[in-house]
Parts: structure tokens; C-alpha cells; sequence
């Protein structure tokens, strides 16, 4: 990678004068099948740019999972930049897997001149979310719905390069049947920084000035772009080995007493230590010292039984097997602890969110 970012241009991005963030663009766009595309600095800020470039002006809603980044880790930024109201649908068709379209159709708003109301503008879907797929087909039933009623739909896409590989079709399978696409660049491909923002021309333009106003012009971005090129052509294609090895690490984890809160379908494991007598924070410790394996969670509070395990093309599958040789050993030795009569750490379900955990 700093190899790349050598020999990567100097331009600057701002007069969009940079070849290798051009190059990036123009091959993310023609990927997502999609007229531009434009490089931010992160998910959130792409995200963001997508609702505010899309004009809705109050009163306006964008509709979106309850479960959503952009509903719940984004600092509010709907509301502070776009200024539109949000309405958070919750998956109940197909319980809490995914949202479809029962389910947007259940919270839409209509434009039926009811003052009181403020219109559903634009739908935001999220794939994968906490690691779980949306369907190709239902992303198809919801973009057709949104047609029908004449409103946009965004699409966080930031790891859709993993659902992608998991449904075994192609980006553009997914992109085309949005307006505007997010998809990031530093989570599962690996690249050290940023996000593309993907649509027709009139959205990427008023994006980059938007990026502009909000601080996020790029000056010299070839090599940070030279490298998001290179992970996106490298790193996806070894997707499915980081999926089955997330698979191969949920099971053995299952068999020493563990459970899953969610499951497993592409590279994220969401571990819940509840009823093994193993305390987060101590198997966090113990795995790093003993180990050199970090999952993040040494100051965990003692309720929280809950973290998420991202895996990603860098975690080899011996690694994957000291994790689960020290929590088999832990977990035995919590068993005899409570056959002998000694109470194990308390441990029961929390309400604390794995995704705050690393």
C-alpha cells in the first residue's frame, strides 16, 4: 500500500485535478453502474451528503430501519443538515432480519396534503446490517415501491461488498436500483481511509459542493485513492474465505457453550458470553496477554455479555483457533467452578449493544 501511495498522483481533488481520484470514481461508478461517483472521507459523511444533495425540503421524512447507522451513529446529522424528519420502521415481517417491503409500506407517509404530516421524501436502506443480508429481491420490492411513490432511495451500502459475495451477484445487481449509494471503503476491503457517494451527475455535483462546505475537500487524496483502488480490486475477491472462517469461528464457539445474538452470514460474529460463566471483560484480558489476540473489551462493565467480532482478510484461521482453544478452557474451567458449588460471575443478558464493542 505505501508502495501504491508513491507512485499515486499529487493533484488537487478540490479543482478536481487529481488522476487517481478520478480513476477511483470513474471505476466505482461503472462498478455500481452508476453516471459518478465521488470519494469522502467517510461512511457517515457520504451518507449525509447523499439526504442533503437530494434537495428534500421541510416538511420532509426519510423512513429507514430503527436499527439504521444513519438513524442511530451518525450524531443526528438528518435532522442538523438536511433538516428532515425520520421515521425508524421497524423489521417485523420476517422477525428482525431485515426490513421489507411490508414494513416500509406500514410506515410510509403520503404526500396527501395532510398538514400535519411530513411526507416520506426518501427511503434509506442499510446492507448488510449487523452483519445480515438484505435480499437482492427485496431490495428489488422496496426500490420498485419507491418508484411507484415517486420518492428516492439511498442505500448505505458500507459493507455491501460483503453482500454482495453472500448472495453471489454482482454490485451493480444492488446499486441500480438505487439513487444514491454509499459504500465504504475502510471497513471490510481494508483501505486506509474514506467512502464513495455513487449517483447520476446532478447528485454527485451538488455533493461536492456540499463536501466542500462541510470541510471535506480533499487536496493531495491520489494516494489514499490509489489504495482504495487497489483493496477494492484485491481484497473483495477474499471475501467469502473471511465469511466461512467467521462461520468456522460462531460454530466453535457455539460448541463450548456460547451463543449468538445474531446470525452469522457474512464476516461479523455478534458472541453472547450469557449463561457460560465467563466474564467479557476477563476473557478480553486473558485472550491478550496470554494470546496477543485484542477484541477490545478489556473495561467492559460486568453486565455486558455482548460483543461483536468483525473478521476481516488480515485474521488467519490459526489465530481463529487460539481464540477458541483459551475460551474452550475458560468456559470448562467457569463449568467446574459451578459444579463445585463456586458461583460464577454474574452474567446475565444486558441491554448494552455489541455494536459499541469492537
Amino acid at each position: 500500500m505505501f508502495s501504491l501511495m508513491q507512485r499515486a498522483s499529487r493533484g488537487d481533488d478540490v479543482y478536481e485535478e487529481d488522476a487517481s481520484v478520478r480513476a477511483l470514481e470513474q471505476y466505482v461508478a461503472e462498478l455500481a453502474g452508476h453516471d459518478a461517483a465521488l470519494f469522502c472521507a467517510s461512511g457517515t459523511m457520504s451518507n449525509q451528503l447523499a439526504f442533503r444533495a437530494s434537495l428534500l425540503q421541510p416538511p420532509a421524512s426519510i423512513l429507514c430501519d430503527t436499527r439504521s447507522h444513519v438513524y442511530r451513529y451518525e450524531a443526528g446529522g438528518i435532522a442538523a443538515l438536511s433538516q428532515a424528519t425520520v421515521y425508524a420502521a421497524q423489521a417485523l415481517a420476517n422477525n428482525g432480519h431485515h426490513l421489507t417491503v411490508q414494513d416500509i409500506a406500514r410506515d410510509f407517509v403520503v404526500d396527501d396534503r395532510d398538514v400535519h404530516m411530513a411526507p416520506t421524501r426518501l427511503i434509506s436502506l442499510e446492507n448488510t446490517l449487523d452483519g445480515a443480508v438484505m435480499p437482492l429481491q427485496e431490495m428489488q420490492a422496496i426500490a420498485a415501491f419507491a418508484r411507484s411513490n415517486n420518492v428516492r432511495l439511498h442505500l448505505d451500502g458500507a459493507r455491501l461488498w460483503n453482500a454482495t459475495v453472500a448472495q453471489g451477484c454482482s454490485l451493480k445487481d444492488f446499486t441500480k436500483e438505487c439513487d444514491s449509494v454509499s459504500l465504504c471503503l475502510s471497513k471490510g476491503l481494508g483501505a486506509p481511509i474514506g467512502s464513495m457517494l455513487v449517483g447520476n451527475k446532478a447528485l454527485i455535483q451538488k455533493a461536492r459542493h456540499f463536501r466542500k462546505m462541510m470541510g471535506g475537500g480533499w487536496r493531495q487524496a491520489g494516494g489514499l485513492a490509489a489504495v482504495a483502488q487497489w483493496c477494492i480490486e484485491n481484497v473483495w475477491p477474499t471475501m467469502q474465505e473471511t465469511h466461512d472462517l467467521a462461520a468456522y469461528l460462531a460454530k466453535g464457539l457455539v460448541q463450548h457453550g456460547a451463543k449468538l445474538s445474531v446470525p452469522v452470514e457474512t464476516n461479523m460474529v455478534f458472541l453472547d458470553l450469557a449463561g457460560t460463566g465467563v466474564q467479557l471483560s476477563e476473557f478480553s484480558t486473558q485472550l491478550e496477554a496470554e494470546e496477543g489476540i485484542k477484541i477490545g473489551s478489556k473495561e467492559a462493565p460486568r453486565d455486558q455479555t455482548q460483543v461483536r467480532l468483525v473478521l476481516h482478510y488480515q485474521i488467519s484461521k490459526e489465530a481463529i483457533d487460539r481464540l477458541l482453544a483459551a475460551f474452550g478452557v475458560m468456559a470448562a474451567k467457569a463449568r467446574s467452578n459451578s459444579s463445585n458449588g463456586v458461583n460464577p460471575t454474574p452474567n446475565s443478558p444486558g441491554g448494552r449493544s455489541a455494536y459499541n464493542s469492537k
